[in-house]
């Protein structure tokens, strides 16, 4: 991995951590396309230039975070799934799913059928996050774990299970983007702490690029994605997401 392909994947991290089109997935798919050799570090990377996205997030969000703490048992409760799960699974997650293409495409194309069914068949209710009980914050948080496979989208996830308990487009969208900061905080820690911060200086540099890459882009992309969802539905992400996977399919993964 080169310092062009640190910027190039950090713009990417940043500007879909926090859409409903999965972050990890389409990392994996530009290494596997800008043909960068599978490693340890690449994995390490792709994880933790999170970092970054989950600093926008909190600098958009800071007011909120401090003055509403009726949003801390919410975001806790939510939270302990994927705590719990991530642990206990985070070997094999890295090992056998992070990486691998044909999973991450199998989980765009399912997801975006999914998005454009829930669009569909569920109805819009107006709840708002203040309205959420213990329990509903729990199947929120249940809907992340599903998203530990790359592909599915932690976004998407809580998304669907905010749509499912009630919340109002955009209240499952703003409790997504505030779970998003302790689950993707506690999986960057995780990562630094079993790759021990052996990394050398050139892999410093990149990290470091990862992670300004990916805190300035998703500053754009939670800003315009907010202004989208007060005007549109999400079927246009579950097309985008079953394009996506079809012609990457067809036109990269086939070719000979």
């Amino acid at each position: 991995m080169n310092y062009l392909h640190a910027v190039i994947l950090s713009i990417i991290e940043g500007l879909t951590e926090f859409l409903p089109i999965s972050s990890t997935g389409h990392l994996i798919l530009a290494v596997n396309l800008l043909q960068i050799p599978d490693s340890d570090f690449v994995k390490n990377f792709e994880i933790i230039i999170q970092l970054g996205a989950i600093l926008a997030v909190a600098t958009l969000y800071y007011r909120k975070i401090i003055r509403r703490k009726d949003l801390y048992p919410r975001v806790l409760a939510a939270f302990i799934p994927a705590l719990v799960v991530g642990f206990i699974f985070y070997g094999l997650i890295k090992r056998f799913l992070l990486g691998n293409p044909a999973v991450v495409l199998t989980a765009l194309l399912l997801g975006g059928i999914t998005l454009i069914a829930v669009d569909r068949f569920v109805k819009t209710k107006k709840a708002s996050i203040s309205d959420l009980t213990i329990r509903q914050s729990v199947i929120i948080g249940l809907f992340q774990t599903i998203s530990m496979i790359p592909g599915i989208s932690r976004s998407a996830a809580t998304i669907v299970g905010g749509l499912m308990v009630g919340l109002s487009r955009t209240d499952a969208v703003e409790f997504s983007f505030l779970l998003a900061i302790p689950t993707m905080a506690a999986a960057t820690g995780l990562d630094l702490i079993k790759s021990s911060f052996l990394f050398s200086p050139k892999e410093i540099l990149i990290l470091l690029i990862g992670f300004m890459g990916a805190f300035l882009s998703a500053l754009a992309a939670v800003r315009t994605f907010i202004s989208y969802v007060q005007k549109h539905n999400f079927t246009g992400f579950g097309i985008y997401r079953i394009c996506i996977s079809v012609l990457y399919w067809f036109f990269i993964i086939r070719q000979p």
